[in-house]
């Protein structure tokens, strides 16, 4: 867990290594947390603050990108392990961080209780003395060193992105897309974006993402997965696959196989764009390690669609 400017990349153990990051801030013995992945992960997190030499009550915040389980659903287990910690969210975010009843219903009717329970854990409230509300624009102060939350949606409607100046990288969630390091070529990381099957809003995207590189950072964080550079370039690639993803699910739609059209045409854009960039590891390795993603891309472009 190497540190540059205080920041610590954490893999949450979701799914597989190299998968979920979450990340540590330090500065002046103080921390804040981005993101926290699911309650498996609280073991991993505690173990941070240990590695980077503060104790749990040295950490005054806790501020998730978005809500989604990967990124927020140990938020609950975490934040009572932190006695001094207040959880910041997007405004739109913040009742079900409080209230998380309605999350863990939608969620388990698409994956039944069985799977939520084994996957995520159950959610716990957060007190909501302990919420701060991220409208665009709040600064989460750490020992001096401002957080700047920004309005990202695209992915979600709840989505916030935080911009830290002293470092001069922005922690991205999900809005700056995916770049798992089992993709790394010698021509650098490859990249490609991630709907949500409820909130994807193509032109809200491709807006997020030019908002962030107009920042001119020198490199994201992405919690799918680590630090990125060539911020131009993987932008580049990201708003040339969103079009072309659209372009797809339009292509799709009114077929009544729709679904697995869609699952096949994805899995060719990525895997002919991955060929391009140097991964020589051919469509059925892809498949192996993009299968939820292109699932998720799917259902997405299908919800879109359907709205």
């Amino acid at each position: 867990m190497a540190s540059t400017h205080g920041i610590h990349t954490i893999d949450t153990g979701f799914v597989r290594p190299q998968f979920d990051a979450a990340y540590l801030v330090v500065e002046n013995d103080r921390g804040a947390f981005i993101d926290c992945g699911t309650n498996f992960a609280v073991p991993r997190m505690l173990a941070a603050l240990d590695e980077a030499g503060i104790a749990a009550a040295a950490v005054d915040w806790l501020i998730l990108t978005h809500v989604h389980l990967d990124h927020a659903g140990g938020a609950g287990e975490l934040i009572a392990r932190l006695p001094n910690a207040q959880l910041v969210v997007h405004p739109r975010g913040a009742r079900h961080m409080i209230d998380p009843s309605v999350l863990w219903a939608g969620a388990s009717a698409v994956y039944g209780e069985a799977v939520m329970e084994q996957t995520y854990g159950r959610l716990r409230p957060i007190p909501a003395e302990r919420v701060i509300e991220a409208p665009d624009g709040h600064v989460v102060e750490l020992a001096g060193r401002p957080l700047l939350c920004i309005d990202t949606p695209g992915h979600a409607k709840h989505h916030l992105t935080v911009y830290d100046e002293r470092a001069n990288v922005c922690f991205t969630g999900d809005v700056f897309g995916l770049s798992y390091r089992d993709f790394d070529t010698a021509n650098g990381p490859f990249i490609l974006p991630t709907t949500s099957p409820v909130q994807f809003d193509p032109p809200a995207l491709h807006a997020s993402i030019e908002r962030l590189v107009a920042l001119k950072p020198d490199a994201m964080y992405l919690t799918h997965y680590g630090r990125v550079e060539s911020v131009e370039r993987l932008a580049a690639d990201l708003h040339a696959q969103i079009d072309a993803m659209v372009d797809l699910a339009r292509a799709a739609h009114g077929k009544p196989d729709r679904h697995a059209v869609l699952m096949e045409s994805l899995t060719d854009l990525y895997a002919t764009r991955a060929a391009a960039h140097g991964w020589r590891h051919g469509r059925d390795a892809l498949r192996q390690l993009l299968g939820m993603d292109i699932e998720l891309n799917a259902q997405g472009l299908e919800v879109w669609l359907d709205r």
